[in-house]
């Protein structure tokens, strides 16, 4: 027992003897909180101006192709996704029963051509011949006038002689010529009457004439009408960009307003939906960096260009009715125009609505 108290005593006075050591899992940890610290303020800093957002997509302008006139398709020149240029004709329609129509059209025009110009020669003619047939009307009543007036002499003569001086036969022959006179006297003021209003008559002949030329303009729309209608048997591409979503094959009768094709212009930008709280600080110019899903490699650098006036549900087809009296809010989100500057590849195809992930520097 003595020798067992022996060995622990000096291995207590060894014990007493070693210096104390740290933990080394302290250190540890207060070097992991320091870097912690250093990682946040570090990432507080490099992205305290940043605001980004995951719900934001590629965006552009697409122009429906739709004919103006119907037909059969006889020819179709492109094929999908096909880049095209302004100008460019894209499909024709069948043009004969068009190019008939023009015919028709430039043979009425002729004929409404012809009709005025007779009326314009009959014009012309009426302002002399009114006057003059006037003229003559009123001498053939002065004539008419002097027959008269001898007449009623040579009746009021044999009227005046004894019966034993004349006979009953000149007597009705002087009464005869006296009437007869009166009916020429009375048909010539008629003939005065009935040529008198020259200038009314010479304007009902220049009304006829305007008429006509107003008939020559209904032509000559009917043509313009025709000719236009022909042109457009030919579709063509009113801008620059690529075939999309074509619904047409040679042999389809197509009817005016129908889409056949879009055509997707070369622009594109992004459109980006921030939540509300993300608006205090954007400001139209301010620059951002764009990554796409699809292209990781791609680094796009743009900027603010607009914000849309007015949230994404305040335009949807049922808009939130807060008056209800059940209102809850939520954090509206508002599309932000986002155009690229730089940093896009001509040879990688950037389709619309395709996911991004931008980034606006704020100030």
């Amino acid at each position: 027992m003595t020798d067992d108290a022996d060995i622990d005593a000096k291995n207590d006075a060894k014990n007493d003897s070693k210096p104390e050591k740290r933990p080394p899992v302290l250190i540890i940890a207060l070097a992991v909180l320091a870097l912690l610290a250093l990682g946040g303020f570090y990432f507080w800093w490099a992205y305290r101006n940043i605001e980004s957002t995951d719900d934001a997509y590629t965006d552009g302008r697409s122009v429906v192709i739709a004919p103006r006139v119907a037909g059969v398709v006889v020819s179709l020149d492109v094929n999908d996704n096909q880049f095209v240029t302004k100008g460019q004709p894209l499909v024709h329609i069948d043009p004969r029963q068009y190019q008939i129509d023009r015919e028709q059209a430039e043979g009425a025009l002729e004929t409404a051509k012809h009709q005025s110009a007779g009326l314009k020669y009959g014009a012309d003619i009426g302002r002399k011949n009114f006057p003059a047939q006037l003229d003559q009307a009123q001498a053939q009543l002065a004539s008419a006038k002097a027959n008269l007036a001898k007449a009623q002499a040579d009746y009021d003569r044999q009227r005046a002689l004894s019966k034993q001086a004349t006979t009953q036969q000149d007597v009705d022959a002087a009464s005869a010529a006296l009437k007869q006179a009166q009916a020429q006297v009375m048909l010539a003021s008629a003939q005065v009457t009935q040529n008198s209003p020259v200038p009314q008559r010479i304007g009902e002949t220049d009304a006829q004439v305007g008429q006509s030329k107003g008939q020559i303009e209904q032509a000559q729309a009917k043509l313009d009408q025709a000719n236009l209608n022909l042109s457009w048997t030919v579709v063509e591409a009113p801008q620059d960009g690529w075939i999309t979503k074509r619904n047409v094959e040679m042999g389809n009768y197509v009817a005016p307003g129908q889409q056949i094709f879009l055509i997707v212009a070369p622009e594109v930008w992004v459109t980006a939906n921030f939540k509300e709280s993300q608006l205090a600080l954007m400001r139209p110019g301010h620059k951002a960096r764009i990554r796409v899903d699809a292209y990781p490699a791609l680094d796009l650098r743009g900027h603010v260009d607009s914000v849309q006036l007015g949230s994404g549900s305040k335009f949807s087809a049922f808009p939130v009715e807060n008056a209800t009296g059940n209102f809850v809010k939520v954090v509206q989100r508002v599309p932000v125009k986002i155009v690229i500057d730089s940093g896009l590849d001509p040879k990688l195809p950037l389709p619309l609505g395709i996911s991004v992930d931008p980034e606006v520097t704020v100030k």
